[in-house]
């Protein structure tokens, strides 16, 4: 930092001090530099969310003043609004498709519709595609060509987009983030979880986000600093991205009480390491995480990224953090299941001009990317759970561990509902689990079999906790797993809601 930039700094210090509002005209008065209010501000900008100063435009000054302390973000009426219109109709704003599409001309020298440039793109989506199927050595994703990076940005960035405020929106609705929030986005690629949040943040009013990125390659990066900066406004504080591989991170280079870290389709990039070994990098850099922050894990919903991330999860648990969601142990035991393939869905996504300008070819359906499913976890040190929910010592409910000795009988069951509808048009078919069973476990509401009494299942949040009343137990021999049929007979409720027997 230059002698001038720490006089600067230094007086906006003494200034606060002595005055709890100002205008940042007045800091002329007292440094020794000629600058105009346009260089003050452009030098303190990256230092106002530490030094908890809000800075308010008003015509060519800023109003500054001290900022509240953090609380709960509690989301207003007009936010939820805006926020519930925008996830029902997704797609990436006009401004920031102008923003990426610039982005790709200024990359290849020519415009980004040139049927060259398209060309390249679908082959490196292609390609990329390719890779993520592959097992075992063979399987490498790299961002260290510049194509790679547009090819993210055209098939898996919008999805991605979308998916991280549909998770940001739950949290807030949970009362997990703040109204101020340092945030840390471990493998940033080219910006997409900050641009998620930029894009939130517009939607709301006097909220702050204080934003560090750690990313490995140099083309994400100089992406990253073309988009995010070209979009976030003046409530985002960003930090330049720390170039690093997270496995070789240190602790001590990131920033102290993050309330929300983020690895968004990151850990399962990595090749070859042990569950033990991704573990150990997320509790590295837990020491980083506020006491009341939480750690955010989110990858495909595929059945092996799906698998591997519950696994990684009950490791974390094992190590000392608690799962806030979407698993909760309502037995009060630790899950015992070995393979559980679970995930959230959302409506899907309107798709880019850029992806449909890419579809415009002999094979669209390659190109076109729009449906919304991932798998994630958030753990957290303090214990909060997002389901407070356990079985009461006599409350009549069979356990998932003894379906067994149930077969063939009607029982009640209380559990999660950990999957959207993996049926079809004759049946609706819904992961189910209550942390006691090693096999998978289903319920099954054939069409004609819908009530108002049990059709609660078709509309329960990811992760809810249900109770199932009167439902007839079998055993699918081919698939070595359970299904809960529901009947017209059978009921549905949320767990603990009050209601008249």
């Amino acid at each position: 930092m230059k002698d001038s930039e720490k006089e600067i700094i230094s007086t906006l210090k003494y200034v606060c001090h002595m005055k709890h509002e100002f205008m940042l005209s007045e800091i002329k008065n007292y440094i020794t530099s000629d600058m105009s209010v346009e260089q003050i501000y452009d030098i303190i900008k990256p230092f106002l969310y530490e030094l908890d100063i809000d800075a308010i435009p008003e015509g060519a000054d800023f109003r500054m003043r001290l900022s509240p302390p953090a609380t709960v973000m509690q989301l207003t009426e007009e936010e939820v609004k805006k926020t519930e219109i925008f996830l029902r109709s997704a797609v990436v704003s006009a401004k920031l498709q102008t923003v990426i599409e610039q982005y790709i001309s200024k990359k290849t020298a020519k415009q980004w519709d040139d049927p060259v440039v398209l060309d390249r793109i679908r082959k490196a989506v292609v390609g990329q595609k390719n890779a993520y199927w592959r097992e075992g050595s063979s399987r490498k994703i790299s961002y260290e060509k510049g194509y790679n990076v547009l090819g993210y940005l055209a098939y898996h960035f919008p999805v991605y987009f979308v998916q991280f405020q549909h998770m940001l929106y739950d949290m807030a609705q949970a009362g997990i983030l703040k109204t101020r929030m340092k945030i840390l986005d471990v493998g940033t690629g080219p910006g997409t979880v900050p641009l998620a949040i930029a894009d939130f943040y517009k939607r709301l009013e006097g909220r702050k986000a204080d934003i560090y990125c750690v990313e490995l390659y140099d083309e994400n990066i100089e992406a990253f600093n073309s988009l995010v900066p070209n979009y976030a406004s003046d409530s985002i504080n960003l930090h330049e991205p720390v170039r690093s591989d997270i496995r070789k991170i240190k602790p001590e280079s990131l920033p102290e009480n993050i309330d929300l870290m983020v690895f968004s389709n990151v850990l399962n990039e990595i090749k070859d390491i042990t569950i033990e070994q991704k573990a150990d990098i997320v509790l590295k850099m837990a020491q980083r995480l506020a006491s009341d922050g939480s750690i955010l894990v989110i990858e495909p919903a595929d059945r092996a990224n799906s698998v591997e991330l519950r696994r990684l999860s009950i490791a974390l648990k094992e190590a000392g953090l608690g799962i806030y969601a979407p698993c909760s142990f309502i037995w009060g035991a630790g899950c015992s299941l070995e393979e559980c393939w679970s995930f959230g869905q959302k409506q899907d996504i309107n798709p880019t001009l850029l992806m449909r300008k890419l579809a415009e070819c002999d094979e669209p359906y390659r190109y076109i990317n729009t449906d919304i499913k991932y798998s994630y976890f958030i753990v957290r040190k303090d214990g909060l759970t997002k389901e407070c929910y356990r079985v009461a010592p006599k409350a009549k409910f069979a356990r998932f561990s003894k379906m067994s000795t149930h077969k063939d009988k009607r029982i009640n069951v209380v559990c999660s509902l950990m999957s959207g509808d993996l049926g079809d048009e004759k049946y609706s078919l819904y992961k189910m689990c209550d942390g006691t069973s090693r096999k998978a476990v289903y319920a099954v509401i054939p069409w004609h079999n819908v009530t108002e009494d049990n059709s609660l299942i078709k509309r329960a949040d990811y992760g809810e906790i249900l109770e199932l009343y009167d439902v007839l137990v079998n055993y699918n021999k081919e698939k070595d797993a359970y299904n809960l049929l529901l009947s017209k007979g059978s009921t549905v409720y949320r767990a603990g809601d009050e209601r008249d027997d």
